[in-house]
């Protein structure tokens, strides 16, 4: 039987999954913005890993929830949606920060400096930290504490890898963007 709070749950991990379509979208569109000016991809193996484990993500979000006929407990569900809800806030304000330079690759474009403006000021990689307190945020609202475990062990796995290749190959300051210029 289907309660109010699981068709609350199952209708925000909808609008969650209709979101990453719609990022899908935006990314695909700058992606071949950033093409058209050069860009080389790096870290290309990475991309499949991310996309099959975010899909895995969403999935386990519903199916340990209906499944394991998880309880919905409000006093864990509120904060829980508050992160979330922060964390989509963040998300959105990166990409509205970085415009065409968003996508869901590691493109670097020649010349391009490293944006430092909105929430990059103060972190480097802020929409990894969007994904991570989704990461948790999500499954927890319904209780899925077995998605949340899952996804943030692995996610940190990934994010290991994905921001060590970033800070590799996306010049820190204007001098190494010029060294990176010299080096090509």
């Amino acid at each position: 039987m289907v309660t109010l709070p699981l068709a609350l749950y199952l209708g925000v991990v909808s609008a969650v999954t209709l979101q990453r379509v719609i990022e899908l979208l935006i990314s695909r569109r700058n992606v071949a913005w950033a093409r058209k000016r050069g860009a080389v991809e790096h870290g290309r193996a990475q991309y499949p890993v991310m996309v099959a484990l975010h899909t895995a993500f969403l999935i386990g979000c519903v199916v340990e929830v209906v499944l394991c006929d998880r309880p919905f407990r409000l006093e864990l569900a509120v904060p829980m949606f508050a992160l979330l809800l922060g964390a989509q806030i963040l998300r959105v304000w990166c990409i509205r920060t970085l415009g065409p330079y968003w996508n869901t690759r590691v493109l670097v474009i020649p010349c391009a400096h490293r944006v430092t403006q909105g929430p990059y000021a103060w972190l480097r990689h802020p929409n990894y930290l969007a994904v991570a307190i989704e990461g948790f945020a999500l499954p927890l609202l319904h209780g899925a504490w077995l998605t949340a475990i899952a996804f943030s062990l692995a996610n940190a796995v990934l994010l290991a890898v994905r921001m060590r290749c970033e800070d590799r190959v996306l010049p820190q300051t204007e001098l190494e963007q010029l060294m990176l210029l010299e080096d090509a």
